[in-house]
């Protein structure tokens, strides 16, 4: 028998012993100096267990960290059953609204035999209202509920729109538009709202880039759809068929429910109708639309002066871009952070309108679209983003009633000053006139920045 082998294994497992007894040693050596306190680690439900330090250590000693890695790695859902009952609600909310955009100045002009000035004021008076009416529907929202802002607006603008088919004069019309506008108002401040309610703080910026599309998808197919309405069955089956639209919207937004938090209170002082926490982002938003509405305006005519037989595949190219960032690259401003993101933006939105305007070519043209579809689909997630981290949860609704507002200023301003210099200097200066307004807000953006200690 060969016991030089026997001694050899003897003194492995002697070795072996010893090594494990000196690493059990060390280990309770290294917990004993770990802190007592509890702390929670994330269930699959939603609860907390309450953990102490030592058994920390034990399910990573047991696991190879794959347990606490998991836990501490899982990403919040976004995309719940309620968060798809308020998209739809807005996509029949917008999808409504879109019908609207040709059939109203045709039925100025062709039933009420008016002028382009009536058809001017008709189609200005739905923005005004909701313009005016944006800061009120946010202070609601707050103090009432997300619930009652999108049903009650929801109902105000389907009255109303059913409600054109028995006017007979523009002042009538124009009332009409008034009271729809302001329906616009609280619906949508109080959909945006609830959408950040069901967000998870860290993917806020993905959320709004999904929930625009619900608009962007409305805004689409709307037009076409009303168009095809007054050529068949005439303006009342519009506004038939966009007040039911938008009653669906009122029904889903009934099912989704209030989502405002049971533990969110809203302030007993008085406060200011315009939160000052909200007027960075909404400059920064104004900056960046202002160009962008100029865009749409004047983009069909500055193609026709640069050679090229339309516009289409441009203002097509930019809805795309807009539409692929904020579908696959919902996730960019999250990962980028809301400041990083507003100033990339801007940028983008800043060099295409120069681009455009200063390199008066169709690959100019191209190249400055491009730009500024970039920017804008980064552009508007991130403002709001920003705008959401400046105040508590109490105020998210005023806050974006706020921001809002510089969407109806914009679309309005924007088109009417590039006119003004397109007039005076060419449609090319028109978009270089845009561009210091952009660059103006990427010079605020930048000065508002954090500081890095």
């Amino acid at each position: 028998m060969d016991f030089s082998g026997a001694s050899a294994i003897a003194r492995s497992r002697v070795t072996d012993s010893a090594q494990r007894s000196s690493a059990s040693r060390r280990s309770s050596s290294a917990m004993a100096h770990l802190p007592r306190s509890p702390r929670s680690i994330p269930r699959g439900d939603g609860q907390n267990y309450r953990c102490s330090a030592r058994a920390r250590m034990a399910i990573v000693g047991l696991t190879g960290g794959d347990a606490m890695s998991t836990a501490t790695s899982a990403v919040p859902r976004l995309v719940t059953p309620q968060f798809v009952v308020l998209g739809a609600a807005g996509l029949a909310y917008f999808l409504a609204e879109g019908m609207l955009v040709p059939a109203v100045p045709r039925y100025v002009a062709g039933e009420l035999t008016s002028g382009n000035i009536a058809v001017g004021l008709v189609v200005a008076a739905f923005s005004l209202s909701a313009l005016v009416l944006r800061p009120w529907a946010g202070r609601l929202v707050d103090r009432r509920g997300r619930s009652i802002a999108m049903v009650g607006g929801g109902i105000i603008f389907a009255g109303s729109v059913a409600a054109y088919g028995v006017t007979d004069s523009i002042g009538a019309l124009a009332a009409l538009r008034l009271l729809t506008g302001v329906g616009d108002a609280f619906f949508f401040v109080g959909a945006i709202t609830a959408m950040s309610d069901l967000a998870p703080p860290e993917r806020r910026g993905e959320a709004i880039s999904l929930f625009s599309l619900s608009l962007y998808a409305g805004l689409a197919v709307g037009p076409p759809i009303g168009e095809v309405l007054v050529n068949t069955a005439g303006f009342t089956t519009v506004w038939m068929v966009a007040a039911g639209s938008a009653g669906i919207g009122v029904l889903l937004a009934l099912c989704v429910g209030e989502t405002r938090a049971p533990s969110v209170e809203t302030s007993a002082e008085a406060v200011g109708l315009i939160p000052r926490a909200a007027v960075v982002p909404a400059l920064l938003l104004l900056a960046l639309v202002w160009g962008m509405a100029g865009f749409l305006a004047f983009v069909p005519l500055y193609a026709l002066d640069l050679g090229l037989p339309s516009a289409g595949f441009l203002l097509g190219g930019f809805a795309g871009i807009v539409v692929l960032i904020r579908s696959v690259g919902a996730r960019i401003p999250d990962r980028l952070g809301a400041g990083r993101s507003v100033r990339i933006s801007l940028l983008c939105a800043t060099i295409g309108l120069l681009v455009m305007g200063g390199w008066r070519t169709v690959p100019g043209l191209v190249g400055g679209t491009v730009l500024l579809g970039v920017g804008v689909a980064l552009g508007t997630p991130a403002i709001m983003m920003l705008a959401l981290q400046r105040a508590p949860a109490a105020e998210h609704g005023a806050m974006m009633g706020t921001v809002s507002m510089s969407i109806d200023l914009a679309a309005g301003l924007g088109p009417a000053s590039f006119g003004l210099v397109a007039a005076a200097s060419g449609r090319g200066t028109g978009f270089l006139a845009a561009a210091l307004l952009a660059g103006a807000g990427l010079a605020l953006a930048t000065l508002r920045a954090p500081r890095r200690p």
